[in-house]
C-alpha cells in the first residue's frame, strides 16, 4: 500500500487514542517526578503507548475481534472478558469525560454545579448514539490537528518561558508511577476494542487487500501513531516538571493542565483549549457509548431495543459518575484497572507471539497465573494495606504493584519448555 495510507490510518488511530485522560494525566506525572521525569516517562510509555501500539499489532496478526483475545482459554472466559472491558468503558472512562469537560470548559467560565453540565452532556451523548450521527467522525477529522497544534505551542512556550528548573522527586519509585498512571490512560484496553474497528474499516476501504498486506498496513500505521503519543507524552511530562515552583503541589490535574496552558498561551488561548479539550471528550463518550451498544445489540441477535436500552443505561451512568471530581474517578477506576489490566497486557503479549509459542496451555497457564498474582494488587487498591506489606517483603516486584510479572514470565517459559519436551501439537 501506498505510505500515504499508512499516515491516513496512523491519523486515524491516533485520533482513537487521544483523549482528555491523555492529555491530564502527563503534565502531573511530570510535576511530582520533578528531575526523574525522564524515569516516569519511561514508565509511562509502557503502559500507555508501547502495550497499546503491540496490541494494534495483535489485532493486526489475529484480523479478528475482540473476542479472537481470549478465545484459546474458552469461548464463555472470554465473553466475560468482552463484558468486563465494556462495563469498566462506559462506567468510568466515558463519565470521565464529562468530568474533565466540567472542569476544563465550563466551572472556570460559568461556574455552574457539575450535575447541569453532566445531565446536558449525557442528554446530548444520548441523542447523538441514537441517531447514528456524523457529526462527531466530522468534528474528529478537524478536532485532534488543531489541539496537537494548540499544544505544541503550549509545550514549545512553556520550554521557551523556563519557568524553573526540575525540583525535587515526589514519588518513590517513578518508573512503576509511570506504568500505573499510564493504565488511567486506558489505551490497552482501548487497543483490544478499537483494533476490530479498524480492521472492520480496512476491510470495507480495501475489500481486495491481502491478509499480509492489512498486517503490514496496520503494523507501520500503528509504530507511527504510537511514535505521535510518544513525543507528546514526554514533551508533556518534561514541561510538568519544569513547573514545581508555580503551582502549589495539592493542586488537580486538570488545574494543572489549566493552569498550564494560561501560563504559556494566556487567558484566551486556554479558553480556546479547553473548548478542542471539551469536544475530544464528547467524541470520546459518544464512540464508547456506541461501541458498547453495538456489542450489545450483536448479541442479542441484532436487537434496536438492546442498542437503545444500553445507550441509556451508558448515558444515566455517565450522569451519576460524571458529576463526581475527575481526580475522583481516577481513584475509583484503580480497583478496576489493577484487575483488568494485567490480564489485558498478557493478552496482548501472548496474542502478538508467534501462534507455536503459544499453544493453549501456555495460554491458560500464563492467563490464570496472572489471574491469580494480580489478587494481592487488586485487593490493596480496595484497602487491604496489610495484604501488599506482607508480600513486599519477599515477593519479587511486588512493592511496585507488579507482583504478577515474574510469576506469569515463569509459567510461560517452564509450560513453554515442557511441552515443547513432550512434542506436543501446537493446540
Amino acid at each position: 500500500m501506498k505510505r500515504k495510507s499508512d499516515w491516513i490510518l496512523a491519523l486515524a488511530l491516533f485520533s482513537l487514542f487521544f483523549g482528555a485522560g491523555n492529555l491530564i494525566l502527563p503534565p502531573q506525572l511530570g510535576f511530582r517526578s520533578g528531575p526523574s521525569w525522564w524515569l516516569t516517562g519511561l514508565g509511562f510509555s509502557i503502559s500507555a503507548v508501547i502495550i497499546p501500539m503491540l496490541g494494534i499489532l495483535a489485532h493486526a496478526r489475529l484480523q479478528g475481534s475482540m473476542f479472537d483475545f481470549a478465545k484459546k482459554i474458552s469461548a464463555a472466559f472470554s465473553l466475560v472478558y468482552c463484558y468486563l472491558v465494556y462495563a469498566i468503558s462506559i462506567s468510568l472512562p466515558a463519565p470521565r469525560t464529562a468530568s474533565v469537560t466540567h472542569e476544563m470548559g465550563i466551572e472556570p467560565f460559568l461556574g455552574t454545579d457539575a450535575i447541569w453540565t453532566s445531565l446536558i452532556y449525557f442528554l446530548l451523548v444520548f441523542l447523538l448514539v441514537i441517531n447514528r450521527s456524523r457529526i462527531t467522525p466530522l468534528i474528529g477529522k478537524f478536532l485532534t490537528p488543531a489541539i496537537l497544534l494548540v499544544l505544541l505551542i503550549l509545550i514549545g512556550s512553556i520550554f521557551w518561558l523556563e519557568p524553573g528548573t526540575s525540583g525535587v522527586t515526589l514519588l518513590e519509585h517513578p518508573v512503576s508511577a509511570g506504568i500505573l498512571e499510564g493504565y488511567q490512560t486506558f489505551d490497552a484496553i482501548g487497543a483490544v476494542v478499537v483494533g476490530g474497528v479498524i480492521l472492520v474499516s480496512l476491510n470495507l476501504e480495501n475489500p481486495g487487500l491481502e491478509s499480509r498486506q492489512r498486517f503490514l498496513h496496520i503494523s507501520r500505521a500503528g509504530w507511527m501513531a504510537g511514535l505521535g503519543l510518544l513525543l507528546l507524552y514526554a514533551g508533556l511530562i518534561f514541561s510538568g516538571s519544569l513547573l514545581q515552583g508555580e503551582f502549589p503541589q495539592d493542586h488537580s490535574r486538570t488545574e494543572l493542565l489549566r493552569g498550564m496552558s494560561t501560563l504559556a498561551l494566556g487567558t484566551s488561548g486556554n479558553a480556546f483549549l479547553s473548548i478542542l479539550i471539551s469536544l475530544a471528550c464528547f467524541t470520546t463518550a459518544v464512540g464508547i457509548i456506541t461501541g458498547t451498544s453495538d456489542f450489545m445489540q450483536s448479541r442479542f441477535g441484532g436487537s434496536p431495543t438492546a442498542y437503545r436500552t444500553t445507550a441509556l443505561v451508558g448515558c444515566i451512568l455517565g450522569v451519576l459518575m460524571g458529576q463526581l471530581p475527575v481526580d475522583y474517578i481516577i481513584a475509583v477506576a484503580l480497583p478496576a484497572l489493577m484487575f483488568i489490566y494485567p490480564l489485558t497486557i498478557v493478552l496482548i503479549l501472548l496474542n502478538v507471539l508467534p501462534e507455536t509459542w503459544t499453544p493453549k496451555p501456555v495460554f491458560r497457564a500464563v492467563v490464570f497465573t496472572t489471574l491469580l498474582f494480580s489478587i494481592p494488587d487488586f485487593l490493596e487498591s480496595l484497602g487491604a494495606a496489610a495484604t501488599g506489606r506482607w508480600l513486599q517483603s519477599w515477593w519479587p516486584l511486588q512493592g511496585y504493584q507488579m507482583g504478577w510479572v515474574i510469576p506469569g514470565l515463569v509459567v510461560f517459559i517452564a509450560s513453554s519448555l515442557y511441552i515443547r519436551s513432550k512434542g506436543r501439537p501446537a493446540d
